[in-house]
């Protein structure tokens, strides 16, 4: 359980790291402006809106780990949270932080 500790922790060092680079203010100088003409600041409002959503899911993966985190230290690391089910070794070592089985987690 130690490796498994240490390999969720590590990932999330490497998560907040790119939501750090992700949601950092622009550099000096570097203005984004959009043009009063059609596709004026086009390629800058698409990359904008990518960015938004990539920081989302970083934020998501980084609330997995940590509920991963804490089903370690209450000893239920591996049990659904939805149906109370064993995941499975599969799913686990495919995705370490999840916390709903294959079932649950196909549900909306």
């Amino acid at each position: 359980m130690d490796d498994l500790r240490q390999t969720l922790s590590d990932r999330k060092t490497e998560l907040k790291l790119e939501l750090d680079r992700l949601t950092a203010p622009p550099t000096s100088g570097a203005a984004v402006s959009f043009g009063k003409r059609v596709g004026d600041g086009t390629t800058e409002a698409v990359e904008r809106l990518s960015t938004t959503a990539t920081a989302r899911s970083i934020t998501h993966s980084i609330e997995d780990i940590d509920r991963a985190l804490a089903k370690l230290d209450d000893g239920s690391y591996g049990r659904c949270d939805v149906c109370g089910t064993d995941i499975g070794a599969a799913r686990m070592e495919a995705l370490p932080a999840a916390s709903r089985c294959v079932v649950c987690a196909g549900r909306p």
